[in-house]
C-alpha cells in the first residue's frame, strides 16, 4: 500500500457493501436492481405493476386497544381482530412466494438454500409467525381460563393416594397354557 491514507478516504461515502464489493470485484444489491430494473424495460411496459408499496393498515385502533385491554379476554379480542384483518393478504403474500418458488420449474431437485427452497420458506415462516401469535393467544387464555393445578393441589392428591392401602394384586387363576399349584 503507498498512499494508506488515500485509501481510508478513498472510501468516504461508501456504505460497507460497496467496499466489499470492489474488493470481491462483485456487483452491490444496487447494482443488480439497477440492472434488472434496465433489462426488464419491455416486460414492465407489457404488464405495468404498482409503483407504489401497499396499503398499510391502520394498527392505532389494535394498538389503542391493546394498550387499554386488561384481561387475557381483552388482549384475545384486539389479538385475534388484528390476526384476522391481516389473515387476506398475509394469505396472498404467501401465496405468491409459493408461485414464486415454483417459478418454471426451478424448485425441482433444488438445493436447500436455493432460490427457490429460501421463497418456498418464506411463505412458510410467514404462516408459522401468525400460528406462533395465535398459540401465544391461546396460551394466554388457558393461564387464565384452565390454569394447571397449583402445587397445593397436586400434593393434596399425592397424600391422598399414600393414605389409601392400594388395592391387593389379583389371584392367580389357572387358565390355558399355566399350570396348576
Amino acid at each position: 500500500m503507498q498512499h494508506p491514507d488515500f485509501e481510508l478516504y478513498d472510501n468516504v461515502g461508501r456504505t460497507a457493501e460497496q467496499i466489499h464489493a470492489y474488493h470481491t470485484r462483485s456487483a452491490t444489491t444496487d447494482d443488480l436492481y439497477r440492472w434488472a430494473k434496465r433489462d426488464s424495460e419491455g416486460f414492465r411496459a407489457q404488464h405495468p405493476l404498482p409503483e407504489q408499496p401497499l396499503l398499510v393498515p391502520d394498527l392505532d385502533w389494535y394498538l389503542t386497544a391493546l394498550a387499554a385491554a386488561k384481561t387475557p379476554a381483552e388482549f384475545s379480542t384486539v389479538t385475534n381482530a388484528l390476526l384476522d384483518a391481516a389473515e387476506p393478504l398475509l394469505n396472498t403474500v404467501v401465496d405468491y412466494l409459493a408461485a414464486a418458488a415454483q417459478w418454471r420449474r426451478q424448485n425441482r431437485g433444488a438445493a436447500p438454500a436455493s432460490p427457490p427452497k429460501l421463497l418456498r420458506d418464506a411463505a412458510s415462516r410467514i404462516k408459522t409467525a401468525v400460528a406462533m401469535a395465535a398459540d401465544a393467544d391461546l396460551q394466554i387464555l388457558r393461564a387464565h381460563y384452565d390454569p394447571p393445578p397449583g402445587l397445593d393441589a397436586l400434593t393434596q392428591q399425592a397424600r391422598a393416594a399414600h393414605d389409601t392401602p392400594p388395592a391387593p394384586p389379583p389371584g392367580q387363576q389357572p387358565g390355558p397354557g399355566r399350570p396348576r399349584r
